[in-house]
C-alpha cells in the first residue's frame, strides 16, 4: 500500500495498533483473572488510557504534517518572492512528498522557461538593435542625398515632387526604426522609466505644440482642455510618445475640417487622459486587434502609420500602472481613454 511508505504514516499505525493490541490483551487477562466488578472498571480505565494514546499519537501526526505543510508554503511564497533557488524538501517517501518533488519540477521547469523567455528577448533586443542601428547610416546619406536632389531640382516641378514624396517616406522609414527600437526595449525589459510627478496639463500642451502645424496645414481643428495642477508621477518622455502616438492616430484617421480633442480630468483616485476624433472610426471587428504590431485593417484604405504607435502606446501605459480603451463607431470618430491609478497614501 503506497500510504504505507511514509514513515510518519508506519510509525502512527503501529503505534495505534500497539495500543489496541495492549487493551486487547489487558481486558482478556481482566475479565480472566478479575471479579466482575474490579474488571468492569479495570476495562473502563484501560478503554480510557488506550483513546488517549491513540489521541496523542493523532494530534503528534497531525501537528508534524501541519508544520511540514506549513514549510512548504514558506518555501511557495519565497519563490514567489523572486528566490528562484527555494525548493521545498522532497526526502522522505509518501504520497505527500511526491506532490512536492513535482512541485519542485514545476519550478525547475519555470525557471528554464523563464531563462529561455530572458535569452530570447535579449536575442530580440539585440537583433532589432543590429538592424536599426544599420539602416540608421544609409538613412541619413539618403536624406543628404535627398536635400541634395532638392537643391537641384528648384526649377523642375516634376523632379521637386518626388524629392519631397522621398523626404516624407525617409521620414517614415526613420519613424519605423525608433519604434522598433523601443518596442524592442520595452519588450526586453530593458527601458527605464524615471518616475517623478508631472503636470499633466503641461504634458498635454507640450504635445498639442507638436500639431498645432499640423492641424492649420491640413485645416482640422485641436482642442485641448483640462484641469490645471494635476499631477501624476510619469516618465514624461515616454509618456509624451505614448499620447503623442494616440494624438497622431487622430490626424492618421481624420480628413480635412475634422476636430481632435485632448482632454483630461481626475475622479476619486484616478486620472483620464481622453483623446476624441469625429473621423473614419474603427470597424468593430478590427477593434480586438489594433493593439497588435504591424495590423492592418482590411476594412480602411488608410495607408498611413506603421502599425506600431497604439501598441508602443499601450506599452508605456501599462508599464505606468495605466489602462487604454476605446470607443469607436464606424464614421462616427473614435475615442481612446488612458486611466491611471493614483496611489493612495498611507
Amino acid at each position: 500500500m503506497r500510504i504505507l511508505e511514509n514513515r510518519k504514516i508506519r510509525r502512527l499505525f503501529l503505534w495505534v495498533l500497539t495500543a489496541v493490541a495492549a487493551f486487547a490483551l489487558f481486558s482478556a487477562a481482566a475479565v480472566l483473572c478479575l471479579k466482575p466488578k474490579a474488571a468492569a472498571a479495570f476495562l473502563a480505565l484501560a478503554a480510557l488510557l488506550t483513546l488517549c494514546a491513540v489521541f496523542a499519537a493523532l494530534w503528534r501526526y497531525f501537528l508534524d504534517q501541519s508544520r511540514t505543510l506549513g514549510e512548504a508554503i514558506d518555501i511557495i511564497r519565497e519563490y514567489l518572492a523572486g528566490n528562484r533557488d527555494a525548493r521545498i524538501e522532497s526526502d522522505e517517501e509518501g504520497e505527500l512528498y511526491r506532490l512536492f518533488h513535482e512541485i519542485n519540477s514545476l519550478a525547475a521547469v519555470l525557471n528554464a522557461q523563464a531563462e529561455n523567455e530572458g535569452r530570447s528577448r535579449a536575442f530580440l533586443k539585440e537583433t532589432i538593435s543590429d538592424i536599426s542601428h544599420q539602416l540608421k547610416t544609409p538613412l541619413a546619406a539618403l536624406n543628404i542625398y535627398n536635400g541634395l536632389l532638392q537643391e537641384e531640382a528648384r526649377e523642375q516641378p516634376e523632379l521637386l515632387e518626388f524629392t519631397r514624396l522621398s523626404e516624407e517616406e525617409l521620414d517614415r522609414i526613420e519613424g519605423l526604426v525608433q519604434k522598433l527600437l523601443k518596442m524592442a526595449r520595452l519588450e526586453a525589459g530593458a527601458a527605464v522609466f524615471e518616475k517623478v510627478p508631472q503636470d499633466m496639463a503641461d504634458i498635454l500642451r507640450d504635445i498639442g505644440k507638436r500639431f498645432f502645424c499640423q492641424a492649420e496645414r491640413e485645416k482640422k481643428r485641436l482642442v485641448l482642455s483640462g484641469e490645471e495642477g494635476l499631477m501624476l508621477s510619469c516618465d514624461r518622455g515616454w509618456l509624451t510618445e505614448a499620447l503623442g502616438n494616440l494624438v497622431k492616430n487622430a490626424f492618421d484617421h481624420t480628413g480635412e475640417g475634422a476636430e481632435i480633442s485632448i482632454s483630461w480630468r481626475r475622479f476619486g483616485s484616478i486620472v483620464q487622459v481622453a483623446v476624441s476624433d469625429n473621423g473614419s472610426g474603427i470597424h468593430p471587428e478590427d477593434l480586438p486587434y489594433i493593439f497588435k504590431r504591424f495590423y492592418r485593417s482590411r476594412f480602411s484604405s488608410d495607408v498611413q502609420g506603421t502599425g506600431l504607435g497604439l501598441p508602443l502606446a499601450k506599452a508605456v501605459i501599462e508599464a505606468h500602472n495605466g489602462t487604454i480603451e476605446v470607443d469607436s463607431m464606424p464614421g462616427e470618430g473614435t475615442t481612446f481613454t488612458v486611466n491611471f491609478l493614483i496611489p493612495a497614501k498611507l
